[in-house]
């Protein structure tokens, strides 16, 4: 019990970034397994919850990044995914390269996003859960984060059964001295991202 606790703590220490500089070099790996700590008992858990299966490719160098930005945009893209599955399905998150850039894959097996909303789902506000149980920012603040801070992509592709969220983060993000200072157009809008 000792044991499982002290790596409970270690994994939110991880996540939350304590007593680390916001831009720093980070390995991937270690990102999204604090954040897929952070889910508990939801995900990995034989014969109940989420079934979690991980594709890394661990030969990924470290990346000049955001982490504690980072685990925001994984831990929303798996709470969505979690939900949209009902709480049970396949869960898989797959980690390569792609030409230069590093690339993360979170898949889920659920019924998929219909066609009809697919482009609207990064707009701020937009939400398919029911009243009370989403704001709507979380895709948004995700887009936010991997494309205008680390100058990223973040795609969607769907179709029932297979819904894939594709994360591609260059290997060095911009540092806070060169990112351009927010305006007041792109700190109440985002633009929408292109078709996937």
């Amino acid at each position: 019990a000792s044991k499982r606790i002290s790596a409970l703590l270690a994994g939110a220490k991880q996540y939350s970034q304590m007593d680390r500089a916001p831009y720093q070099s980070a390995d991937i790996h270690e990102l999204l397994h604090s954040t897929l700590m952070m889910f508990g008992d939801r995900i990995g858990k034989e014969g109940k919850g989420v079934r979690l299966v991980k594709d890394w490719d661990k030969s990924l160098p470290e990346l000049a990044c955001y982490p504690g930005d980072l685990n925001q945009v994984w831990t929303n893209i798996i709470d969505n995914a979690i939900q949209a599955m009902d709480g049970t399905g396949t869960l898989t998150v797959r980690t390569g390269r792609e030409g230069d850039l590093v690339k993360v894959e979170i898949c889920d097996d659920g019924p998929g996003i219909p066609a009809d909303i697919i482009e609207r789902i990064f707009t701020p506000f937009f939400t398919t859960k029911a009243f009370g149980e989403g704001t709507g920012l979380g895709l948004d603040l995700a887009w936010r984060i991997v494309v205008e801070k680390h100058c990223g992509d973040l795609r969607v592709q769907s179709e029932p059964g297979n819904t894939r969220f594709i994360v591609l983060l260059p290997l060095e993000a911009p540092a806070p001295e060169d990112l351009p200072a927010p305006s007041r157009e792109t700190a109440t809008a985002s633009p929408a991202p292109e078709s996937p």
